[in-house]
């Protein structure tokens, strides 16, 4: 069983489609905010086309979204998705996957929200920087940004038999592994 994780694609057309393509085999994707729109503090992504992305997104039924920072009702309505929740709970394969986009509270403010849900992995986007650790007793994954990288490559990630993977698209190779406690 496979859960797979992207964030951060901010209207990258092409790059989205490349992670799609990499988590294939997903069951459920969890799209972790800033879907379409590049935000006023980012350069246009090299493939930017929030339309096509859009038309291409609205015939998935096997994508989780939470809302970015970047998000608007109006791409709720074009995705024909929802695109409400700022957070919410993902169970998959006996573990509890707490989504966020993580803008407005800080990572201890998440790790200790999730082990109050009793989950076992904060996954967050936003800051465009992959991260898997474990901080506080708590897995801490952001898969880091699909088309707008601010660590060097484009990225995603995904969960698979207890394990977390983080996936380096532009390398086409695995960055690095984590067991789930």
């Amino acid at each position: 069983m496979k859960l797979g994780f992207i964030s951060d694609t901010h209207g990258g057309f092409l790059d989205t489609l490349e992670a799609l393509e990499v988590l294939n085999d997903a069951e459920k994707i969890c799209h972790l905010g800033d879907v379409l729109y590049h935000g006023p503090r980012n350069d246009l992504p090299k493939t930017y086309n929030p339309k096509k992305l859009a038309e291409q997104l609205s015939q998935r039924q096997d994508i989780i979204y939470v809302r970015g920072n970047c998000d608007a009702d109006v791409d709720e309505m074009v995705l024909e998705h929802d695109l409400s929740k700022k957070s919410t709970i993902v169970e998959f394969d006996r573990y509890k996957f707490f989504l966020i986009h993580g803008y407005e509270e800080t990572e201890e403010e998440r790790i200790q929200k999730a082990k109050e849900l009793g989950c076992h992995v904060v996954v967050s986007g936003h800051t465009h920087i992959k991260v898997l650790e474990e901080k506080n007793g708590m897995i801490v994954l952001n898969p880091g940004s699909t088309t707008i990288p601010k660590d060097g490559s484009r990225s995603c990630a995904y969960y698979e038999n207890g394990e977390i993977v983080l996936w380096d698209l532009d390398q086409q190779m695995v960055i690095k592994k984590m067991k789930i406690l």
